[in-house]
């Protein structure tokens, strides 16, 4: 088997830094930047591809078997890339009871873009990273021999891909898109981990997780290790932006995200990015960034659909 084409998919890279004026910001002396990852292609969307990209190498023309829940992005992108390149896509579900119902929009478009979609029940779904469950779960999906990519696309390999973000990132001689401080939503961690280990010793990069628990610093610690041999960059999280957990998004934050849209032109997808701009808005009224610093925001997804 050969590993597919990705150059044939043409992704924008580096993804372009736009300099936006608000004076949530501006009043505190920050100069706030947005780094448009969801501008690199139009399927694979964000760190979507930085992290699939060196998957989809790996799995060298073979079935891809992913993980997710019921309004996954990580799923759709896997998706996407299996209808774009060819190759065929196994989505493993969490919830059983969803494969009796309707699919919602998001696992439609998975279906419709040849995703072979496996719904286990969700004890057995927390349990996919043990050996035996996992051969188990491959075995009656009948997809033995594929390359499995985890639940939100965070491997080894991803990180290393993430990597590259943080390089595009570094100080050149391109003044403008030198940031002090590198701001991106989390999930399972991989972008973070990656993003860190690429930026210059004089940035640093803060996470916003999107789900509670406070358990992903260790959980980056480890993604770092396997992929790096060891923690790599000055990074950390703050926890307060998580709206209640995974998928949450109250009034409060859709209006945000609303009045941001309105203000900069700029689609907010509001699970991730918009935890992330309205977290980015309440440091900066906290004083959290000294007078005179640049703060870069990773826009890593768009509204779906």
């Amino acid at each position: 088997m050969t590993s597919p084409d990705l150059a044939a998919l043409r992704p924008r890279l580096p993804s372009p830094v736009e300099e936006i004026t608000d004076g949530r910001f501006g009043r505190h002396g920050i100069r706030l930047l947005l780094k448009r990852d969801d501008l690199i292609h139009p399927d694979l969307i964000g760190n979507k591809w930085r992290k699939l990209a060196p998957n989809l190498t790996a799995a060298a023309g073979r079935t891809v078997v992913t993980f997710g829940g019921a309004y996954s992005n990580h799923l759709r992108a896997t998706a996407a890339a299996g209808r774009l390149l060819g190759l065929p896509t196994v989505g493993v579900v969490r919830g059983q009871e969803l494969s009796d119902r309707p699919l919602n929009p998001s696992l439609a478009r998975c279906a419709a873009d040849g995703m072979r979609l496996h719904f286990v029940d969700r004890s057995t779904y927390r349990r996919k990273t043990e050996s035996e469950t996992l051969a188990a779960i491959l075995r009656t999906a009948g997809a033995e021999d594929a390359h499995v990519v985890p639940e939100g696309g965070s491997n080894s390999l991803a990180v290393r891909g993430c990597r590259a973000l943080g390089e595009e990132l570094r100080a050149r001689a391109d003044a403008d898109v030198h940031a002090d401080v590198v701001a991106l939503a989390c999930g399972t961690g991989g972008t973070l981990a990656g993003l860190a280990a690429g930026l210059a010793p004089d940035q640093r990069a803060l996470g916003i997780p999107v789900l509670k628990g406070g358990f992903l610093s260790t959980d980056i610690e480890a993604l770092q290790e396997r992929a790096f041999g060891g923690r790599r960059g000055d990074w950390s999280l703050d926890d307060r932006f998580h709206f209640g957990g995974y998928a949450r998004v109250p009034t409060e934050l859709d209006a945000f995200a609303e009045d941001f849209e309105d203000r900069h032109g700029v689609p907010v997808e509001r699970l991730y990015v918009a935890k992330l701009l309205y977290g980015l808005v309440a440091l900066a009224g906290e004083g959290a960034f000294p007078r005179g610093s640049t703060v870069a925001a990773v826009i890593t997804g768009r509204p779906f659909p």
